[in-house]
């Protein structure tokens, strides 16, 4: 069977597989929890808006910590860490053959409800500005604009030696010119699309190398685990929520500090805080308002 019929029919399997698959439990939202945080968002003119991984659920992309379906729960995969990506070829040699494996499906994934509606209320002026923990880019495919990936995006690759950049979508193409028979295809997923192979599926894997300084220290512009967000992007956040008069928080346990934090200003610029998630949040005492079911089943009944 030849590669191109492979993909084929590995992409078909891949349609079947529920978009809920990856939806922890929830209750429907009452009349209440609807009415509270509609009213919330009319009387509130610069909206601060914070989403994590499970805006993007309901895409088919797994979260990391939700019962039972994210990734944590499901698997022993850990996100690799900032130092060993650096330090090691090895390791930078298994990240690229799982993530070029992986591509093919993640590049794929599309919008949702959730950040269609982003995109919308943004044109209609209502967010003043909205940052985002994922990686997968799909609230700029919504075409939001008022946007801090403040984890980077899993579409862009710069090289760490001489900052020369490339698209994702270039990457792949630089990777198979170096790996022209190499054809793995994993059906596993993870949020930040790096995914587990075998030893020996990653063995006759070629690592790609810069084309502009040769070296082998190309990264996804993701700020990886134990990796810190630039100054400037902390700045220029903290800027934005000082002109804001509510957050609502969406789709985010809070568990990572780059998110907690910006709750914590909240907090101490006395800025309402609404949270819609599904399961408890680091920050649900922080809140004004919590509701607890799936994102877009409140937020599609929200007009304005």
């Amino acid at each position: 069977m030849n590669s191109i019929k492979k993909f084929s029919i590995i992409k078909e399997s891949y349609r079947r597989i529920s978009i809920s698959s990856f939806v922890p439990e929830f209750k429907e939202p009452s009349q209440n929890d609807i009415d509270k945080l509609k009213e919330f968002i009319i009387k509130t003119n610069r909206l601060f808006v914070l989403t994590g991984a499970g805006i993007s659920t309901e895409s088919g992309i797994p979260d990391y910590r939700s019962e039972k379906v994210g990734l944590y729960n499901r698997t022993n995969h850990r996100p690799i860490q900032h130092i060993e990506f650096m330090k090691s070829p090895d390791r930078r040699k298994i990240y690229w053959a799982r993530n070029y494996a992986s591509w093919p499906r993640f590049s794929t994934f599309k919008p949702n409800t959730n950040h269609l509606i982003f995109s919308e209320w943004e044109k209609k002026g209502k967010i003043f500005h909205h940052v985002t923990q994922n990686v997968d880019s799909l609230l700029v495919k919504a075409g939001c604009l008022r946007l801090t990936e403040i984890h980077g995006t899993s579409y862009k690759v710069k090289c760490m030696d001489c900052n020369f950049r490339l698209t994702r979508d270039s990457m792949q193409l630089l990777i198979k010119e170096k790996n022209p028979y190499w054809n793995i295809i994993t059906n596993e997923l993870a949020p930040d699309n790096d995914v587990q192979l075998t030893k020996d599926q990653i063995k006759d894997f070629n690592t790609p190398t810069c084309p502009n300084c040769k070296n082998d220290r190309l990264k996804p512009e993701v700020i990886f685990f134990g990796d810190s967000i630039p100054k400037k992007i902390i700045n220029l956040t903290s800027e934005k929520l000082l002109k804001c008069d509510g957050l609502l928080s969406v789709g985010s346990s809070l568990e990572v500090y780059s998110a907690y934090r910006i709750i914590l200003q909240a907090k101490e610029l006395k800025i309402p805080i609404s949270i819609l998630n599904i399961g408890t949040t680091r920050a649900d005492q922080k809140a004004d308002l919590k509701i607890n079911t799936l994102c877009s089943k409140v937020l599609s009944k929200i007009k304005f």
